[in-house]
């Protein structure tokens, strides 16, 4: 290939022909569309199950479901309410995966790409320097735990919550039992 582009110049001290240089376009053109071409077997992504994080998806599912398999446990998890119909989305973790619904006998009944974005709404990004923290701000701003914050940051909002869940969870048990 060198010799086709080097300097006006055959491989034998000839001079290039138009045809060469022809043919060496149309074989980069070839690679560069091979390159570029997207994989034929994934759905396309405007067919996806979209899913923010922190929130729960509902989505049905086609009958005769038997079996729902995620391809990135990371990213979603799903759990299908009683009676088959509907899977519910727990998005873990920001990406893209996939989900693959199949009936009893391993026939494919659905596929689709499933995408974990961030929460929509009033979400504010606070960068210092390389450390990042959000904050949820509906109407006023209050930390909350996301992922990619800057790990200090994550573990102080995190420990916060889980105290407070459980001081709620403590409260609502005092209360709730008979006295």
């Amino acid at each position: 290939m060198a010799a086709l582009f080097g300097a006006g110049r055959g491989t034998k001290g000839t001079p290039c022909s138009a045809l060469h240089w022809l043919a060496a376009a149309a074989l980069l053109a070839a690679f560069t569309a091979q390159a570029v071409r997207p994989a034929a077997a994934q759905p396309p992504l405007n067919d996806a199950i979209v899913a923010p994080l922190d929130v729960a998806t509902l989505f049905k599912l086609p009958e005769r479901t038997s079996t729902v398999v995620i391809g990135n446990p990371l990213i979603a998890d799903i759990s299908i309410q009683a009676g088959g119909a509907v899977g519910v989305v727990t998005a873990k973790g920001y990406g893209v995966t996939n989900v693959v619904v199949m009936d009893h006998n391993g026939v494919v009944l659905m596929e689709k790409p499933l995408v974990v974005t961030s929460q929509p709404g009033r979400v504010v990004f606070v960068y210092r320097g390389p450390s990042r923290a959000t904050y949820a701000c509906d109407p006023d701003c209050s930390a909350r735990v996301n992922l990619g914050d800057d790990p200090d940051v994550f573990d102080k909002v995190l420990a916060e919550t889980v105290s407070r869940t459980t001081q709620a969870l403590s409260a609502g048990a005092s209360t709730s039992a008979p006295h």
